[in-house]
């Protein structure tokens, strides 16, 4: 059979103009000065620009986006005779709102192939970009960023508290981001235009810390010839973070008391007291309650401070969290230091994952800007990391992949989640958010042992 013999269905003629308003997606077209000639009914809600107003105009009034200026698609395809194909980018709609789209262009030809002008359809990434934002929050709190359980709950204490006044606690191990805690509690609270003003109370000498803390008046002590305002001053109505509170002598402990119980302090060589609205934010790598056992620390003090603690885990207790922490990382120093390192190699994160970090997040930032100095390819490899690292001699190093780095990040997700629900395994998978004989299953799978009634391990 030939092909003149094959019977053709009959075509249905549908105007092309009803197909472009039946679709969702914004379309219009431009003549070769770049002025609207069609404007499909999406492009309306999408811009909130009738269809009348904007017919004949310029394509950048209508969507007055930074792109119009510098990077005009449709200039761009109408001058090269090439299409773009799904770049990204803002408009700016009638209300005044930025709508985050992806676009794509071609150009409009006559007959005889001449260019008269351009066609560009547009999709708004509203809800797209809604939806990143919600799963980011999710996994992130200011600039401390975590996909561990455990920080779940520190990230859900901290935005609930920070719509309070109390007082906060915060206690981990140095360089777990205590102060990038008290931070972001600052900035989810309605005090967050208001100043932040951070002390090291282990960082200065006892005698210096209450004239810095407190301030003085002119003539207070020798050399004192003009006032000075201390931390609570500047800090006014916003927050004072107060890092190693348990280093800070008993003389100072009470006059700290006396603030927290009155609200109001005396600058040294004042006669009457000053005011503070300032939030108190305290953290430690100390034990304050062992403290205040041992007669270090003034129970009065403990228990007015005390009023919500933040427990914020070692780096070792949340080792899934270490290969989105060395992607932020090698993000920042990519900026840093301008250059445009891709990443690590899977044999670094596996032996990243195998390290116990003692120094926490600020030993694991540290090791990776070390390699960004030393690193002039690609990728970081072992090359490129101190011998702390490359020494250990771990079960896993020898198998250098993805699989390996997995394996590890899951067994101690799930250990951690275990031994915080003291071995029940219904509670640790609800935490874990699987279904219990999932978790049957992997404690199974990666030979995780569950101690006996008598706490010896099976």
């Amino acid at each position: 059979m030939t092909e003149k013999n094959i019977k053709q269905p009959n075509a249905i003629n549908i105007p092309t103009d009803s197909i472009l308003e039946s679709i969702s997606d914004g379309v219009f077209t431009v003549d070769d000065r770049l002025k609207i000639t069609f404007f499909n009914r999406s492009a309306e809600k999408i811009t909130g620009v009738s269809r009348e107003d904007a017919m004949g105009m310029s394509c950048a009034e209508v969507f007055r986006s930074s792109m119009c200026e510098t990077e005009c698609a449709l200039k761009q395809t109408m001058d090269s005779n090439r299409q773009i194909v799904d770049r990204h980018g803002y408009i700016v709609n009638s209300a005044g709102d930025k709508i985050p789209i992806s676009l794509s262009t071609a150009v409009l030809r006559e007959s005889n192939g001449k260019i008269i002008g351009g066609a560009e359809t547009f999709r708004d990434l509203s809800e797209i970009e809604a939806l990143k934002q919600e799963i980011k929050g999710r996994f992130s709190l200011g600039d401390l960023i975590s996909h561990s359980s455990t920080m779940m709950k520190v990230f859900e204490l901290a935005s609930a508290v920070s719509v309070s006044s109390s007082t906060v606690v915060i206690q981990g191990e140095t360089g777990t981001g205590k102060e990038l805690l008290a931070r972001a509690i600052h900035n989810l609270g309605s005090h967050a235009k208001a100043p932040f003003i951070a002390v090291n109370c282990g960082a200065i000498p006892d005698t210096l810390l209450e004239s810095e803390l407190f301030g003085y008046k002119k003539g207070a002590f020798t050399g004192a010839d003009k006032d000075k305002p201390g931390r609570f001053a500047l800090a006014e109505n916003g927050t004072l973070f107060l890092d190693e509170i348990g280093e800070i002598s008993p003389a100072l402990q009470v006059r700290l008391l006396r603030v927290l119980q009155e609200h109001c302090y005396e600058p040294l060589g004042a006669t009457t007291s000053v005011q503070t609205e300032a939030r108190i934010i305290v953290a430690t790598n100390r034990d304050l309650e062992s403290m205040v056992q041992k007669g270090e620390f003034r129970q009065d003090l403990f228990y007015r401070l005390n009023v919500i603690t933040i427990e914020l885990p070692p780096l070792r207790q949340r080792k899934e969290d270490i290969p989105a922490l060395v992607d932020h990382f090698v993000k920042s120093f990519n900026v840093l230091q301008n250059k445009t390192v891709s990443g690590v190699t899977e044999e670094v994160l596996v032996l990243l994952m195998s390290h116990d970090w003692p120094g926490n997040i600020r030993e694991l930032e540290n090791v990776i800007e070390r390699a960004f100095v030393l690193c002039s390819t690609k990728w970081i490899s072992v090359e490129h990391l101190p011998k702390t690292l490359t020494g250990l001699k771990s079960p896993v190093a020898d198998v250098p992949n993805m699989e390996s780095v997995k394996h590890i990040a899951e067994e101690q997700s799930i250990l951690k989640a275990l031994q915080r629900n003291h071995y029940n395994r219904a509670a640790a998978a609800r935490e874990l958010g699987i279904h219990k004989t999932t978790l049957y299953r992997k404690i199974k799978s990666l030979n995780i042992s569950i101690p006996d009634e008598n706490n010896s391990p099976k």
